[in-house]
């Protein structure tokens, strides 16, 4: 008796693994196949497609993008300057 109880048990676990694995198994694959990452005027469509929180979070990961690249670009900017004015400024004190 108690060994018709374990056995029922052990696939009753076994049963609600393979139910939660399959379960994440689908969302992680349904998630990789919506996955774009430009958009123009050629797949509009697959943009209007996207669900609400799929389109807020390529639009807020593209914000991101930018503002990376505008720090970088604002940086290099920077340190031209510099570079700049430490030429300027030695050739100013040389002159004197």
């Amino acid at each position: 008796m108690l060994l018709i109880l374990v056995i029922i048990f052990l696939f009753i676990i076994i049963f609600l693994n393979l139910r939660n694995f399959l379960k994440y198994n689908k969302k992680h694959k349904f998630l990789k196949t919506k996955k774009l990452t430009t958009f123009n005027k050629k797949n509009l469509n697959n943009w209007m497609n996207l669900t609400k929180k799929e389109r807020y979070n390529l639009s807020k990961q593209d914000s991101v993008n930018y503002k990376d690249k505008r720090k970088l670009l604002l940086n290099e900017i920077r340190n031209e300057y510099k570079k700049i004015s430490g030429e300027n400024s030695k050739g100013n004190i040389k002159k004197k």
